[in-house]
């Protein structure tokens, strides 16, 4: 393990910003925390008055609300008025990318009424939502019907809209691909104010295959049918300890969920030995537990002999504390409430709650003020103020890196030299042969190769998570945040890795779509008018304060460059 050994660095000196830091978490007990719990509750009642709502009444809301938009969008006047965002507040978003471009003059579209369940179609396993529907919201409707979304994001507060116009990922995408990939249908309201239906085989599938990653940048979502799947009470999780350097430890996590015999290669089945949930948690450059699901009835769960863990409960210790356990009991299994599962990682925010509240894991506070937790993290960002938010871009990492299967290895060696930060977390999934190239696209010959987890119609990825302060910052030693994020950045591109873009970014234009592919997008956005009226996904993207003249000049640039370039991109 030599060759691992991170850089020796200098101490770093302590500054003011540090005492904010340490002692922030008396602000998140005393306002963050209890707003955060009154949010929660009052959105949980409207909630619960959407549901009582009959679907014609909802229908006919939400077409309302859409010929609001429309309006809203034909009394722009392109000439003197900003580029079209929303009006959402910037700390209001669940990323951790500062919303610059918000900053900039604008001209603003209001979409918050758009949090309704359409309608649960039992028959066709269809879910018709609006945007900000969330994923606790959903699974509170669909769970009692023994019906899921077939990818649901763990976070309840993740919206609809976010996990299809930027990114979304659960364990169960190493069979249903991302989060946009189960999406059937949009709804989009054009620059124009015209509200089209996107599918793969109609006569806007070209846009249906662009919105995913365009983070809104081509038209305004009002509506998506997204699909169900079939599900049962709860989950059999089994915990699996695995001990060895980080390459064993990747290849562990790879044979979890796809044998080196094969079990992936007929598309939409679930072969009997591919599990239908998988993640991996890294809790040292040695140690990890990997963790296997399946779907069980409420008959098996509470056979003799079985265990039930509810680990939804407020005083429950945090699940990856709890999935730690098989390091030291071996490998064990359990049941687990099938919603609850969903949400597990909710309550601890991964294992960020840690940073953000020392003390939160102890028993004595899960027991008296668990039931507070978690804390919204739009609240988080709105209470930190700049230099506390320059501090976290710096001494803090969150970041996804998208990395073809068989570099995991490679990638959780390089976080570790460059980041070490623990836990990692992985999950694997699928990156589709689509008809036309999309922002991401599996590597040219894939199918060819045949590696581990690949078929002819997908490759396999995975996503390492990367949430929490890097060890030298632990350690009180120098580390630079941004310089680090771009050696990422850099290694990702020649990987061909990608980066979600909800994360905070270092990349230039030029290197940021040399990571992601322009010709598609760029097609849909001068086809469908969206230059001049919608920013571009870099600029939306791209750190720092976005200027007027900056995005302008942008735009322009995309407009008047020459015909030839902008002609319908060839099939992949």
């Amino acid at each position: 393990m030599s060759d691992l050994q991170a850089p020796l660095r200098p101490k770093r000196k302590w500054a003011w910003v540090d005492f904010f830091v340490q002692f922030r978490w008396i602000v998140v007990i005393f306002v963050v925390l209890p707003i955060s719990f009154t949010i929660y509750f009052l959105t949980y009642l409207g909630d619960i008055r959407s549901e009582w709502k009959s679907y014609k009444q909802r229908q006919r809301e939400h077409d309302e609300n859409v010929l609001k938009v429309i309006k809203r969008l034909k009394e722009r006047n392109p000439s003197k008025d900003g580029l079209v965002c929303t009006a959402r507040k910037p700390w209001i978003a669940v990323g951790m990318r500062n919303v610059d471009y918000k900053r900039a003059r604008h001209f603003e579209v209001d979409l918050s009424a758009f949090r309704n369940v359409l309608e649960i179609d039992t028959q066709r396993k269809i879910a018709r939502v609006e945007p900000l529907v969330n994923m606790g919201q959903i699974t509170r409707v669909t769970c009692p019907l023994n019906l899921a979304l077939a990818v649901v994001a763990e976070f309840d507060d993740l919206t609809v809209g976010g996990l299809i116009n930027g990114y979304g990922i659960e364990g169960s995408s190493h069979i249903f691909g991302l989060f946009s990939d189960t999406v059937v249908a949009y709804e989009i309201v054009l620059a124009n104010g015209q509200l089209v239906r996107a599918t793969q085989d109609n006569e806007y599938s070209d846009l249906f295959y662009a919105i995913p990653w365009s983070q809104g940048t081509l038209g305004l979502l009002v509506a998506a049918e997204i699909k169900l799947i079939d599900i049962k009470e709860y989950m059999r999780l089994t915990y699996k300890p695995v001990v060895g350097n980080l390459k064993e430890i990747a290849q562990a996590y790879s044979d979890s969920f796809a044998p080196r015999f094969g079990g992936l290669d007929e598309p939409g089945a679930i072969p009997e030995r591919v599990p239908e949930f998988v993640e991996t948690m890294i809790y040292t450059p040695t140690e990890a537990v990997c963790m296997t699901g399946r779907y069980a009835s409420k008959t098996e769960a509470k056979m003799k002999g079985n265990v039930i863990n509810e680990v939804g409960w407020w005083f429950k210790p945090w699940f990856y504390q709890h999935a730690q356990k098989a390091l030291k009991k071996g490998e064990f299994v359990e049941y687990i409430p099938t919603r609850q599962y969903y949400h597990r990682h909710t309550r601890s925010i991964y294992w960020e709650g840690k940073l953000i509240l020392p003390f939160a894991d102890q028993f004595w506070f899960r027991f008296l003020l668990g039931w507070l937790m978690p804390p919204k993290i739009s609240l988080l960002k709105a209470t930190q103020g700049e230099a506390i938010r320059n501090y976290y871009h710096d001494m803090h990492v969150i970041q996804d890196m998208l990395v073809p299967l068989y570099k995991v290895g490679d990638a959780l060696e390089w976080v570790h030299h460059e980041m070490e930060v623990y836990p990692i977390w992985l999950c694997p999934h699928r990156l589709y042969k689509s008809p036309v190239k999309s922002m991401i696209y599996a590597e040219p010959g894939f199918e060819h190769q045949r590696r581990q987890g690949d078929t002819p119609y997908s490759q396999m990825y995975t996503d390492v998570g990367v949430y929490y302060a890097p060890g030298p910052v632990l350690r009180g030693e120098v580390f630079d945040g941004s310089e680090a994020v771009r050696r990422m950045e850099n290694w990702l591109i020649e990987n061909h890795g990608f980066q979600p873009q909800y994360a905070v970014s270092e990349l230039s234009e030029k290197k940021f779509w040399t990571m992601f592919d322009a010709g598609h997008y760029d097609y849909c956005r001068r086809k469908y008018g969206a230059v001049g009226t919608f920013m571009s996904v870099y600029y939306k993207s791209k750190k720092g304060r976005k200027t007027e003249k900056e995005v302008q000049e942008a735009e322009q640039a995309i407009v008047e460059a020459p015909i030839a370039e902008v002609d319908e991109p060839v099939d992949y």
